[in-house]
């Protein structure tokens, strides 16, 4: 079997250790393989962020088709393109909020998400109501930690765990949601010292990923709003976008 986990934001570094917590749940015979695009914004923190990111993921899923992927991860937290993925792929694609939200809710009745920048906690409540999660999500919280100072902050991991024992203790939930990719390294120690289930999104969504592949399931049976999108000529800097299907 073989996975291709797409970090939609140009940070390598960042897209590496995505790759390593990957790896590291991925079973026997899966081979897991992380990707950022060429073009698109360094971290994903706003709206317009998340809007130039989707070509680049797209075209990072094509080339995923291409190379045989059995199926796709999007490893971001606001899911960014995951209906026009699943469009596209033959096989299961899973983003990383889909699938911790989904996780939480099977080791505890509610669950609270820690994120980022304050700025992108209305993108979180979005995506719970959209995933049927608005009435176990509890709250969500943010760090104040930018994307990119999450490896280069030595603070961070303490900040991180501060703000998941505050929102436990504010929300009363059972569960914490790691709310950045950035995150996924994260997820084992902050669970230690608090002593409660924290879920990281990208290994949820790479077991999802892999069981779906297992089960020969894919999405919405590539018909109705999930078939290939029509043909369609698309110009200037999207011309390689041009659909043929």
């Amino acid at each position: 079997m073989f996975l291709q986990v797409v970090n939609p934001n140009t940070t390598w570094a960042m897209t590496a250790k995505i790759e390593a917590c990957a790896r590291a749940v991925a079973g026997p015979g899966t081979r897991v393989e992380a990707v950022s695009p060429a073009m698109g914004p360094p971290s994903i923190e706003s709206h317009y962020d998340e809007a130039l990111a989707v070509p680049g993921l797209l075209a990072e899923i094509e080339k995923g088709e291409r190379a045989g992927a059995d199926g796709h991860v999007i490893a971001c937290f606001g899911d960014p393109g995951l209906d026009a993925a699943r469009e596209i792929a033959t096989g299961p694609v899973v983003g990383i909020a889909e699938a911790a939200m989904h996780t939480a809710t099977l080791l505890g009745r509610s669950f609270s998400v820690v994120t980022t920048l304050g700025r992108t906690t209305g993108r979180a409540w979005d995506l719970a109501e959209r995933y049927g999660m608005r009435g176990k999500c509890r709250g969500v919280h943010a760090c104040e930690v930018p994307v990119l100072s999450l490896d280069t902050d030595p603070d961070a991991r303490k900040i991180i765990t501060e703000a998941c024992a505050d929102a436990l203790s504010e929300d009363g939930s059972d569960v914490v949601v790691l709310g950045c990719a950035g995150m996924a390294d994260l997820c084992t120690r902050i669970s230690a010292d608090l002593g409660v289930p924290v879920v990281d999104g990208v290994t949820a969504a790479t077991l999802a990923v892999q069981s779906l592949v297992t089960m020969g399931l894919a999405t919405g049976g590539k018909r109705g709003e999930f078939a290939p999108p029509p043909p369609k000529l698309y110009s200037g800097l999207l011309q390689d976008f041009t659909t043929s299907r």
